[in-house]
């Protein structure tokens, strides 16, 4: 497994898997249609790239892991570790928190002062839902859509089109759907509907109240 995972990430590093390297090989084994094993290796030898062409890949591929790779590996120090791993931890959460919070939910669940999570991948096909707030057993759903200055929700029509699965997550998790339209302004993004805060909070009084 160790050895696989150098040589993946080796492979996948200098791009000897790239159409350039080897060819679209996904595409082309469906050309061929091969039977067995034995006839996309032919069908690949022939029409693309010939033996010798991959064992010359595979040579470039052990001088970069022999060569470069180890001559980087001998030169990570003890403090180098200490240095990194420190700032993932400390350095990177601390940057993806700030991120996160100048984003569109991260600005609502300061507001609202509820966690919001993001809602499971079927959610978003099943009930056009991006993230959810958990309410005791029941949830309330959020879908956030990006507009310019110059158009508004009636232009759109979301309400309109999205209405019937909006509906299905309400009689199967008892919480309303709300659109929160993002609009950007300069480098941030804000909420253009500000008034579907006081909604959201108003439907969270209601499922905690019962």
């Amino acid at each position: 497994m160790a050895k696989e995972w150098v040589l993946n990430q080796a492979m996948n590093r200098w791009g000897l898997s790239k159409k350039n390297s080897v060819g679209p090989v996904s595409e082309l084994i469906r050309k061929c249609v091969p039977k067995k094993l034995g006839d996309w290796e032919s069908f690949y030898y022939e029409k693309v790239n010939p033996k010798e062409y991959l064992e010359e890949l595979s040579r470039k591929l052990y001088v970069k892991i022999t060569e470069v790779i180890q001559y980087e590996v001998a030169e990570v120090t003890e403090q180098d570790c200490i240095d990194y791993i420190k700032d993932v931890v400390i350095n990177r959460t601390f940057e993806g928190y700030q991120t996160e919070i100048q984003t569109i939910y991260g600005q609502l669940q300061n507001i609202i002062g509820t966690s919001i999570k993001p809602a499971p991948d079927e959610w978003d096909r099943l009930y056009n839902v991006d993230f959810y707030i958990q309410v005791d057993d029941k949830y309330v759903g959020l879908q956030i859509k990006p507009i310019t200055f110059e158009h508004t929700f009636e232009d759109y029509k979301w309400k309109e089109m999205q209405e019937t699965t909006h509906q299905k997550f309400y009689e199967k998790f008892g919480g309303r759907v709300f659109i929160v339209l993002s609009v950007k302004v300069e480098d941030k993004k804000i909420i253009k509907n500000v008034e579907v805060i006081d909604e959201i909070k108003r439907e969270i009084e209601r499922l905690i109240l019962g």
